[in-house]
């Protein structure tokens, strides 16, 4: 059982910043991919980013570029890095954990999820 939960959401203007983070409290962190989400108000949730347990990443094609992310194994901690902010990024952000080796993008692959942080893009 793993139990994530997101921080570092907010209120920004488009090409600006913000860095969300997600604390995983439960066993074997380093066990699991994690992953990364969004979903616009009206629209399904869709795949953002996520890394391996050996760091490798991937990314959608419209946050390629502009987003990061990164693990840190010891602190049970993923962190998402988002700049050049567009208004079209403005979502619920939410992380989550699949257990395994390989990577996934579809939401029904991944074990576990948070509750989700409130990312807002002004023009």
């Amino acid at each position: 059982q793993v139990q994530l939960v997101e921080s570092g959401g907010g209120l920004v203007q488009a090409g600006g910043s913000l860095r969300l983070s997600c604390a995983a409290a439960g066993r074997a962190f380093s066990s699991y991919v994690m992953g990364w989400f969004r979903q616009a108000p009206g629209k399904e949730r869709d795949f953002v980013a996520a890394i391996s347990k050996t760091g490798n990443t991937y990314y959608a094609d419209s946050v390629k570029g502009r987003f990061t992310i990164s693990r840190d194994n010891a602190k049970n901690t993923v962190y998402l890095q988002m700049n050049s902010l567009k208004v079209e990024d403005t979502a619920v952000y939410y992380c989550a954990a699949r257990y395994g080796s390989t990577w996934a993008r579809r939401t029904y692959e991944y074990d576990y999820w948070g509750q989700g942080t409130q990312v807002t893009v002004s023009s």
